[in-house]
């Protein structure tokens, strides 16, 4: 067998592998011998079918099957032997069906699309910025008000506080008879459409009467009214004027106390004190806007890092053939808008695989089972379940990555993170913390 690579220019080469019948010839009879040993022919006992009729019956489709296979090793061998770098797979140049009544020799042409030779040299003296965003009295106020919510109890109220529900009696106005009216209605003002009339419900007591339009309240919608006032919505149509409720009690949610129970809810049982509460509220929040920073971190050194050494030549027609074949959906007619868009990804691809292998990035069992029970941990808080045991997250992380769709998923994202840890501890970084405002407007410019 011979192997010979010519280099057309930078970006692609042409490879040719010539074959003899001795280069295959004495792995088609161990093939051929094996299917002796398993066949099963009427006629024959399984073992001693006389090996005519297995060449006859098998030969053709094992002595193609063995080609292509000793081609194919050999293709793969000379490209790591030599170190050849290359994009892609290699392409056949003719693909045909082999004439092996009247040939024992081939010769197989494949095309090449060489990686580019670039040295990407990620050190200190390329600045990068992080962008981290301030934690506000308004946030930690706004955080606050949902923890105590989350842990807060329904009871009566004194006075009307937001999303609380008033349950009255109620009786519609400017009529002297035949008007409408009701025990112990349940209303929401805060899912009134018209911000007027749920303005009249602000500061009301039990045993207060407030006069509002159930209509207005519901923009006209006669399902909604129809609820409200307890009437099909043929009648509640005709209900457009002004009612009268009486309050007979508000049910709502009592938020709860900063004391150390709550405390301990909120945050563990190390959190015992206001100091410790406020702490943790500031750094839980720091934690929630952190992907953000991290995000915008990831975009502006990727096009820093692409702007320094994203400037190469790659093997154009060599990689749109190549796309073509191994997609369905791209043909000729449309690879040339599909491979622009796609280009700078795979010049991305090459060259952060540099960075990787410069850098010794890995990705770990560890490093998997950490970020699933990160995931776990994001579900889980979804449905307010939060400071779960160490053991049920790790068991739920662990079934997430037995499938391998999450896996593949968990393994992109770690293998993302760790290379741009990596390219973060490798270069000089300006830490600056700007408002949530200035913030916007630095994501958007990019």
């Amino acid at each position: 067998m011979n192997v010979t690579l010519d280099k057309i220019n930078a970006t692609t080469g042409k490879m040719a592998i010539s074959v003899e019948e001795g280069d295959y010839k004495e792995k088609v009879a161990a093939e051929l011998k094996k299917i002796r040993r398993d066949a099963n022919i009427p006629g024959f006992r399984k073992g001693a079918v006389p090996m005519g009729i297995i060449e006859k019956r098998f030969g053709k489709q094992v002595t193609s099957d063995v080609i292509n296979q000793v081609v194919y090793e050999a293709v793969v061998k000379y490209l790591q032997e030599n170190k050849v770098d290359i994009l892609g797979e290699p392409l056949p140049v003719n693909v045909k069906e082999l004439d092996l009544d009247n040939q024992k020799d081939y010769t197989f042409e494949y095309e090449l699309g060489f990686a580019p030779e670039i040295n990407v040299d990620i050190n200190k003296d390329l600045t990068l910025p992080y962008y981290r965003i301030e934690v506000t009295s308004e946030m930690m106020e706004e955080q606050d008000k949902s923890l105590t919510g989350r842990f807060g109890k329904q009871e009566n109220l004194e006075v009307y506080a937001d999303r609380a529900l008033i349950k009255g009696n109620i009786r519609e106005l400017g009529k002297e008879e035949g008007f409408v009216e009701a025990e112990n209605v349940i209303v929401a003002p805060w899912t009134f459409k018209n911000a007027e009339q749920a303005a009249k419900f602000e500061g009301v007591k039990p045993g207060d009467a407030v006069v509002y339009n159930p209509s207005v309240a519901a923009d006209g919608n006669t399902a909604e009214l129809a609820a409200m006032l307890s009437k099909t919505r043929e009648e509640a149509a005709e209900l457009t004027g002004d009612f009268e409720l009486t309050i007979n009690e508000i049910n709502g949610l009592k938020p709860a106390e900063h004391n150390e129970d709550f405390f301990k809810l909120a945050f563990g049982p190390d959190c015992t004190t206001e100091e410790q509460y406020q702490e943790a509220l500031k750094n839980s929040i720091a934690a929630q806007l952190l992907p953000n920073s991290a995000a915008l971190f990831e975009k502006q050194a990727r096009e820093a890092i692409m702007e320094k050494f994203g400037n190469f030549e790659l093997p154009v027609e060599f990689l749109k053939k190549w796309l073509v074949r191994r997609n369905e959906e791209l043909t000729e007619e449309n690879i040339d808008e599909e491979y622009a868009k796609s280009e700078s990804a795979m010049k991305w691809e090459i060259v952060s695989g540099r960075i990787a292998a410069k850098l010794d990035v890995k990705v770990t069992e560890d490093d998997m089972l950490r970020y699933a029970q990160h995931v776990a941990a994001r579900q889980f808080a979804q449905y307010g379940m939060g400071n779960l045991d160490e053991s049920l997250l790790k068991n739920y992380a662990e079934s997430l990555l037995k499938d391998n769709n999450n896996r593949r998923y968990i393994a992109e994202q770690v293998s993302n993170a760790n290379l741009f840890e990596a390219i973060g501890k490798a270069v000089t970084i300006e830490d600056k913390t700007v408002s949530l405002d200035e913030f916007k407007a630095l994501a958007q410019a990019e």
